[in-house]
């Protein structure tokens, strides 16, 4: 390829406060959820998907992401709805392989395997996604 072509450069605009302002609270109402499901008797897992905070946190993410487009926040809203729905995917799989499995008594070891990892998992996505925000940085 000649060297005189020009490059494209990936130019992103600065994003609206209020739209990091957003994003900062998604990851503080999942990270609530999270707290919740370790202090609880409940699983971490459980209170992500099904606790009122990740849901308000889903739905604002839906509701402010088009406020994002163009900027580094847009890749946050991304990341948190993607992680929202491929822990309820993963969640719905493995109960319901789980599920088939208990009829063999190994259903419970993979609900209790698979929920572990994706509560750490979950966990991992929005430590990550938290620092990056901070640092003003693109997921």
């Amino acid at each position: 390829m000649p060297d005189n072509l020009p490059q494209q450069v990936d130019v992103q605009l600065p994003p609206e406060t209020s739209s990091v302002v957003v994003a900062k609270v998604v990851y503080g109402l999942h990270a609530l959820s999270i707290i919740i499901g370790v202090v609880t008797g409940g699983s971490i897992l459980g209170a992500f998907l099904f606790g009122w905070p990740s849901i308000v946190a889903v739905i604002l993410n839906y509701v402010m992401r088009s406020d994002a487009k163009g900027t580094y926040v847009e890749s946050h809203f991304s990341w948190q709805i993607r992680t929202f729905w491929y822990a309820f995917g993963f969640a719905c799989l493995v109960g319901f392989v789980g599920f088939i499995l208990s009829f063999i008594y190994v259903g419970l070891a993979i609900w209790f395997i698979g929920f572990f990892v994706m509560s750490i998992w979950v966990g991992y996505r929005i430590i990550r996604g938290a620092i990056r925000l901070w640092n003003a940085k693109p997921i």
